[in-house]
């Protein structure tokens, strides 16, 4: 065995991975006391970790350049592959190079040393690279790199039979190891080389197949849940608005009785039609009834109907909503505003499915699916004792929350489309909004949910000037609409003294007409109620938030 040569030569080997090379100068040169075969052992076990956690090659290549260099001294891995779109060789794998020099990496075929192996396709080795005027230093300037000889391994990697790129990496002179061991080991990267890069490919493929298999069967379920929505006259496609849909249909064929859930204006009307067309009752009545508007006196009337003579007035017989909806929908709507005495006989129709109208003995048996609906906090009506818990279990069968707007702005602008088109015929007019206006509705907290943005894209239509909605135009709307309001809470009738309820905040001013009007009514919650000029439901409110100790 010859020992190694410091004369400038460029040697050539078999590209075969098993074969043996060709004019290759091998020599041993120790210098340090150094357990080489435990060394290129632990090379062997940690370059099989590395692999078997493949991940991806940038990671996985850094990681066998890292080891060839901290182990076995094998400095400045790099990978050139060939890249088709620019007919180049490109840097892109590499240890111990900056990102600078990363970039300054592209060759064309044949250019330099790595162009020419790129070309022949047969492994190199430069005993002396400073000596060889092919080089080019591309990369790395030599002035970077350690004084003395430096060698270089120059690898072609193969894939299924062609040449793809370039394996280099650096050899000081001053390593105690055979050079035939550094050939040996360097043999086996780039054998491993050559079997990884494919897989990338494979991942690609794989992860973009699956890719297209997820967007092709969201597509499907999208269309499918945008056709099923708009059947029922739902506009949007937000994951809030497809979960309710979702819902509606699987407990639509059922006669589970629904209980929607929402704020003012969310649409729960909407929704409940949308129960009832998706069901197998869509051929029979769908009745409502707003239990917040129907007088207490006449409820039962309203609900179960009466016979003539009945009471003073009821000059016929009447049919009442229960009646009208045999064999199909009953909406219940506002139904937390359900009096307290009209809940004990709505639970007994629930349960028993049989009415009796007023004046008559007869019970009617009724084939009737009830759906209800509220923007009140039952649970929390059933604590304060204005809504009974036998018939809160009896409704809340299969619940369904409808977020607010605000919590799904993606709907607005399909919202605000559907009903400007809307405005546009019912106004015999053709605006259209311009797209910074769109931008600012989208945004816009919505306290009253669909029904506020209803009126105010009617709002624009009509009071615009010309044919595009500006962004001005919908700011003039809008801050109109944040002006101080009233709310249902807060605007009361007079009372029965004739005492207007102060219209506002609640405030400590309040707590001496409540206390006043529980005394003078025994601490009977409903009659203070009823000399406050408001509802059971409100008083109780004040007195939570004032905190106001009752004695029942």
């Amino acid at each position: 065995m010859r020992p190694f040569s410091a004369r400038p030569s460029l040697h050539r080997a078999d590209t075969h991975t098993g074969g043996s090379s060709a004019r290759v100068d091998l020599a041993t040169e120790v210098h340090v006391d150094v357990d080489w075969p435990t060394q290129e052992l632990f090379f062997r076990r940690e370059l099989a970790e590395v692999i078997g956690r493949y991940s991806d090659s940038t990671k996985t290549f850094r990681e066998i350049f890292h080891l060839l260099s901290e182990l076995l001294g094998l400095n400045r891995g790099r990978l050139f592959l060939f890249d088709a779109a620019t007919d180049r060789l490109i840097l892109k794998h590499a240890y111990g190079l900056t990102r600078e020099e990363m970039v300054r990496g592209v060759l064309a075929r044949g250019e330099g040393v790595t162009g020419q192996i790129y070309e022949s396709g047969q492994l190199v080795i430069v005993q002396d690279i400073d000596s060889e005027p092919r080089y080019l230093w591309r990369t790395v300037p030599r002035s970077a790199l350690p004084n003395g000889t430096i060698s270089m391994f120059f690898f072609p990697i193969q894939v299924n039979g062609r040449t793809c790129g370039v394996f280099a990496v650096n050899r000081f002179r001053g390593i105690s190891r055979s050079l035939a061991s550094d050939l040996e080991i360097l043999r086996e990267v780039a054998v491993q080389i050559s079997q990884l890069l494919p897989l990338d490919d494979l991942i690609a493929e794989r992860i973009k197949a699956r890719t297209a298999a997820l967007k092709h069967e969201n597509e499907n379920l999208k269309e499918a849940l945008h056709h099923h929505a708009g059947s029922y006259g739902i506009i949007g496609t937000s994951d809030k608005i497809r979960a309710v849909v979702k819902q509606i249909e699987q407990v639509a064929s059922s006669d589970a009785t629904v209980l929607l859930l929402g704020e003012s204006g969310a649409g729960k009307e909407l929704l409940a039609q949308a129960v009832h067309t998706a069901s197998p009752r869509n051929h029979a009545p769908f009745v409502r009834v707003n239990c917040g508007a129907v007088p207490e006196a006449l409820f039962e009337s309203e609900l179960f109907g009466h016979e003539k003579g009945a009471f003073t007035g009821a000059a016929t017989s009447r049919t009442g909503r229960f009646e009208e909806a045999e064999g199909g929908t009953l909406f219940l709507d506002e139904i937390g505003d359900l009096p307290l005495s009209m809940q004990v006989k709505l639970l007994r129709a629930l349960q028993e499915r049989t009415v009796s109208r007023i004046g008559s003995s007869k019970e009617r048996k009724l084939d009737v699916r009830i759906v209800a609906a509220t923007n009140r906090d039952l649970k929390q009506q059933v604590l304060d004792g204005t809504f009974r818990l036998d018939l809160f279990y009896r409704l809340y069968v299969v619940p369904i929350h409808i977020a607010p707007l605000r919590e799904r702005p993606e709907d607005v602008a399909l919202l605000v489309g559907h009903f400007l088109l809307e405005a546009n015929k019912r106004f015999k007019r053709n605006v259209r909004l311009s797209g910074d206006a769109l931008a600012a509705l989208i945004p816009y907290a919505w306290p009253g949910n669909v029904r506020q943005l209803q009126n105010v894209v009617d709002r624009l239509a009509l009071l615009s000037d010309s044919a595009v909605i500006d962004a001005p135009a919908v700011m003039t709307v809008l801050s109109s609409e944040d002006s101080p309001r009233m709310t249902e809470k807060d605007a009361l009738p007079k009372s029965a003294d004739g005492v207007l309820w102060p219209a506002g905040r609640i405030n400590e001013a309040d707590r001496d007409q409540i206390n006043m009007a529980l005394e003078r009514t025994g601490g009977v919650k409903s009659r203070a109620a009823q000399k406050l000029g408001m509802t059971l439901s409100q008083l109780n409110y004040r007195i939570r938030i004032l905190g106001i100790v009752t004695v029942r």
